[in-house]
């Protein structure tokens, strides 16, 4: 054997290869976890379903899933980038995985936008799901896409912000419990099945909450055929950026 067969080159992979296999990995595990998968694809199909065919909520004039679709597809991008993206960090916290990952080759920054990825990944899978369902049941869509894609960016990024923000300073078991609470007070709360107007006065509050901008949003857009809804769009905006900028704030790594 000749010398120079061989030509070890030590040191890490390039980041950009490096944040594409942690987001396999991290979309890998997520759709692996069954809890992940009832939060993120079982329950908005069943409640878009059973919602859509049985008479249980007034949802005004017109097809009931032409209501129901939007917020469903709201619901959905809470349960991923909030609820299963607080429960699955809070636990690699608690485990050490992220001190571990915090410690590698892999920037901690890099780490975050991969999961950042594994979730619009997950979403997009999501999104595909619930769209075929609802069309199936008689679903008409409307308005820009362009709109819909900004709208569920902006979502995407006030839902990841606060769930890090949760996973990053609470412990484990209080961050599954309050994730799963606050999953089932939006989904009553949040304009998803129920229109705010049934709350009344409590309504116009309501309507502040990122679940309620992003659901009146894409119904506006969807539903109502509009433009851009910036009013919607600024609040999800304003979640975004305290969420984000808290999360970056007061994470703690261990």
């Amino acid at each position: 054997m000749s010398a120079g067969t061989y030509a070890p080159r030590p040191g890490a992979a390039p980041v950009g290869r490096m944040i594409a296999a942690q987001t396999a990995l991290e979309t890998r595990m997520l759709l692996r976890n069954g809890e992940q998968l009832l939060l993120t694809v079982i329950i908005p199909s069943l409640l878009l379903v059973l919602f859509s065919t049985v008479d249980i909520v007034d949802t005004g004039a017109g097809e009931a899933v032409d209501f129901l679709a939007p917020g469903v597809l709201a619901l959905a991008v809470m349960s991923t980038a909030f609820t299963g993206q607080a429960i699955a960090t809070g636990f690699e916290r608690r485990y050490g995985v992220l001190k571990r990952l915090g410690a590698s080759p892999l920037p901690r920054w890099a780490l975050m936008t991969a999961k950042t990825l594994s979730v619009l990944v997950t979403e997009v899978l999501q999104i595909a799901l619930l769209t075929a369902i609802a069309l199936g049941l008689g679903w008409s869509p409307r308005g820009n896409p362009l709109a819909v894609l900004l709208l569920l960016v902006l979502g995407t990024a006030a839902f990841s912000g606060l769930g890090l923000l949760m996973a990053g300073t609470l412990k484990a078991e209080a961050t599954l419990a309050a994730a799963n609470l606050v999953f089932l007070l939006l989904l009553v709360g949040g304009g998803v099945i129920v229109p705010l107007e049934k709350f009344g006065a409590a309504g116009d509050v309501l309507a502040l909450l990122p679940i309620s901008a992003l659901s009146d949003g894409l119904r506006d857009v969807l539903q109502g055929g509009a433009g851009m809804p910036w009013a919607d769009g600024g609040i999800l905006a304003v979640w975004a950026v305290l969420g984000l900028g808290a999360a970056a704030r007061f994470f703690r790594w261990e």
